[in-house]
């Protein structure tokens, strides 16, 4: 019998799929990955891309996810197909997102929703990860107070939290201390504001590290304030599995 199992085996691997999902009259298309090498239930992760669009870099952060033993799920924020490298498209799509806050934590939970809904994810332990834009929006999510255990925002925006959020979330925060789009002051008052909601934080700042300092190609775009670090990608990504480890007691 065993031997009829070990050639199974050996072909088991990350499995991705493409999901058509609508929010009110936006077409959406997300991108899920998984290990079917594991069986039974697994935490989801929902994976919010940068203000580029759901890009390769975004599916590549859910197959890493995947490989981790979570069921990951990239969530399309704009709309099917709507992605560029072009800096004004980029922050026209971003901020038509961002104009309804409300309608900006529900696209992004209509995407949990999907992730959700899947046979192997369990829906009790949920959690949502964010780059640049996405780092924004998960802690939108937060806000919300959507079921999930913990968000992660890999150098986000830090938009305040409402007076009195309904959030249960835990937040983790990785900020580049040579970010250029958010000064010290902001920094400061945003610290301040997750306190008096009484929220339960933590910032990783990360000494020299711009903005979108997870990406290996934010060198590409020929941007001074894009800087890919090594260094900081790496740590900050070890951070996140800990953060993972604490709200989920392992995958």
């Amino acid at each position: 019998m065993l031997v009829w199992l070990l050639p199974s085996l050996c072909l088991a691997e990350i499995q991705t799929k493409t999901i058509p999902y609508q929010h009110g009259d936006v077409q959406l298309e997300g991108f899920l990955a998984w290990d079917d090498a594991r069986t039974g239930k697994r935490p989801g992760v929902l994976v919010v891309h940068e203000w580029w669009g759901l890009n390769e870099y975004a599916r590549d952060r859910a197959r890493q996810l995947a490989g981790l033993g979570y069921a990951a799920f990239a969530v399309d924020m704009y709309g099917k197909g709507q992605v560029t490298t072009h800096p004004d498209q980029a922050a026209t799509w971003m901020k038509q997102v961002q104009a309804d806050v409300k309608q900006w934590q529900a696209r992004a939970l209509q995407g949990l929703a999907v992730l959700r809904s899947q046979e192997m994810v369990d829906p009790q332990r949920m959690a949502a990860i964010g780059y640049c834009f996405g780092g924004a929006t998960v802690l939108q999510v937060a806000y919300s107070g959507a079921g999930v255990k913990g968000v992660v925002s890999f150098h986000g925006a830090l938009p305040l939290p409402p007076q009195a959020p309904n959030a249960k979330a835990k937040i983790l925060i990785a900020h580049g201390n040579a970010d250029p789009f958010l000064n010290e002051e902001h920094v400061r008052k945003f610290r301040r504001a997750l306190d008096a909601a009484n929220l339960d934080w933590h910032m990783v700042v990360y000494a020299g590290a711009r903005h979108s300092f997870t990406n290996p190609g934010a060198d590409a775009h020929g941007i001074d304030a894009l800087k890919y670090n090594r260094q900081a990608d790496a740590r900050s990504w070890k951070h996140m599995q800990l953060f993972f480890d604490e709200i989920f007691q392992g995958p």
